[in-house]
């Protein structure tokens, strides 16, 4: 079951938001943007409200101007989370085990499209999804984002190199558990790591603030950057 943290502060959906455009890619409605003929690739892998979150998009095209082609697809067909289901019965229809599934043929078209490298960044609900990905040979980094359920078993078996960011204040993934992965990461030799837990905010804070604060965006800015970095080094 997801933490009532992951439903707090419920983004305003807008379809028409960001500067890509949407498509079929891979049997999913797919927000694109970047250049279509960049040979590096991100893909985004969205919280419980989805691929339409303004700030969701606006990250995308953040990292679509530092030279990324970069895919948000709708994991959720259409029946993203909003306060009036109920929790309990929305996660239980969309599991991260599908979402993992169907990310498969997106990373294939990725690379059937000429993409040389790939790297993927999950957030909340996401974060599980892009942690299943990481133990496989398909991708070359990836970033968590205030993971939901990720476990200590999922990152033993992490073999990309693996950036973690976490919230001092998060109920999904609490500041001991975050230490827990850097512990087994610690003592792990096939892949780089870098862990940072931000002092000061809580879960959701990287997408779900609010415009209007000015220490909130900045804080989520900092994450951003770090997020970036770890691609930009990795996905090359």
């Amino acid at each position: 079951m997801a933490s009532p943290q992951c439903v707090e502060n419920a983004p305003t959906l807008n379809a028409s938001s960001g500067e890509g455009f949407v498509q079929e890619f891979a049997g999913l409605n797919t927000y694109i943007t970047g250049s279509l003929d960049s040979k590096v690739a991100i893909l985004l892998v969205s919280d419980i409200f989805g691929y339409e979150a303004p700030n969701f998009r606006k990250l995308a095209d953040k990292v679509a101007a530092a030279g990324f082609l970069v895919v948000v697809p709708d994991f959720f067909y259409g029946d993203p989370f909003d306060t009036q289901k109920n929790r309990t019965d929305w996660i239980a229809a969309h599991g991260t085990d599908k979402g993992f599934e169907d990310a498969k043929p997106v990373i294939s078209a990725l690379k059937s499209k000429g993409v040389s490298a790939i790297g993927a960044a999950g957030f909340c609900w996401g974060a599980k999804v892009v942690v299943e990905l990481a133990k496989s040979d398909e991708i070359q980094a990836v970033v968590l984002l205030h993971p939901s359920r990720v476990t200590v078993d999922d990152i033993r078996e992490v073999k990309t190199p693996i950036s973690i960011l976490g919230a001092e204040i998060d109920h999904a993934s609490p500041p001991e558990l975050v230490k827990q992965f850097e512990e087994i990461l610690s003592v792990k030799h096939e892949a780089s790591f870098f862990v940072k837990i931000f002092p000061g905010v809580a879960h959701g804070w990287t997408v779900r603030y609010d415009v209007a604060n000015e220490l909130a965006v900045k804080k989520a800015e900092e994450a951003h950057v770090d997020m970036l970095n770890w691609f930009t080094q990795y996905i090359k």
